[in-house]
């Protein structure tokens, strides 16, 4: 795998399913193929609220209405997906979260395919 700086691995083709949330597909250069569902991009937000910047505790997602089974967290859905520049997307996600700005270098580190988890370094 090619790292996520790499001329390589910028995509050829995006495609984002958000009437059907099947999630998004990605198309790279050098052959790969990456699929990415929305709540595993949820969960992996990059702003700085996600995150801990600024010195402020990450924030859990929030459901838009409390669920009735404490345990019980709504998978997220994207409402809407708009493109930033030609170097990054955006969501709109079901539970109002729409700050995270996905580079397609950070969702190239963050492939979840098989090939890539495995030479991926352990957190």
């Amino acid at each position: 795998m090619p790292a996520a700086s790499d001329a390589s691995s910028k995509p050829v083709a995006v495609k984002i399913h958000v009437s059907t949330g099947q999630g998004m597909d990605i198309a790279w250069t050098d052959g790969h193929q990456s699929h990415y569902e929305f709540s595993y991009l949820r969960d992996r937000c990059p702003c700085a609220v996600c995150t801990g910047e600024h010195s402020i505790a990450p924030a859990a997602a929030t459901p838009a209405a409390p669920s009735p089974l404490p345990i019980y967290k709504p998978r997220a859905t994207v409402r809407a997906a708009s493109a930033v520049g030609r170097y990054a997307v955006q969501f709109d996600f079901s539970d109002g979260h729409s700050t995270g700005i996905f580079s397609f270098d950070y969702l190239r580190e963050i492939c979840p395919c098989e090939a890539c988890l495995a030479v991926r370094p352990s957190p």
